[in-house]
């Protein structure tokens, strides 16, 4: 039996931050302002998507219990220097990306093509603006978030290898 080792680990972390990273928002359906569905391993897309938008922050983290900078509820991280198996990924939405939809789902996508042609610098696209939304490596259903023009939202995560 082989054993994935903990260099090997780091090396998917390392493939994985070198891709196109977006966060993938999506309405879902209003029915799940009164129960969240669970999540499917075998989803492939948002119910209902708005848009996505690039991660902001692409770092390799270690674990740092009771004093990590970065605060999740899945533990306390800092920022490594060097390669490891834990990948944090930090994305915001400025006040104009979606800026009037409600979110309940949100989907780490890897690879998303946004079209050709559209503003250099551009960091959120509509579903139109989307040629392919790329693999869907998560998903996560939330309590509903009613975006304004006058607030951001961050969403972070730590990916383990």
């Amino acid at each position: 039996m082989a054993t994935l080792t903990q260099d090997g680990r780091a090396g998917l972390a390392a493939s994985v931050k070198a891709r196109n990273i977006y966060l993938g928002i999506g309405s879902g359906q209003t029915a799940w302002d009164t129960t969240t569905p669970a999540e499917s391993t075998a989803s492939s897309a948002l119910t209902t998507a708005v848009g996505y938008r690039v991660a902001t922050q692409k770092d390799f983290v270690v674990t740092a219990p009771g004093t990590g900078a970065i605060s999740l509820p899945s533990g306390r991280y800092d920022v490594s220097a060097t390669q490891t198996n834990q990948l944090y990924l930090r994305f915001t939405l400025d006040f104009a990306d979606a800026s009037s939809a409600t979110i309940r789902e949100t989907g780490i996508f890897l690879d998303t093509t946004p079209n050709s042609g559209l503003p250099a610098g551009q960091q959120f696209f509509t579903t139109s603006e989307v040629s392919s939304a790329g693999t869907l490596y998560l998903v996560e259903h939330i309590a509903a978030i009613i975006r304004t023009a006058a607030t951001r939202e961050t969403f972070e995560f730590v990916l383990q290898f």
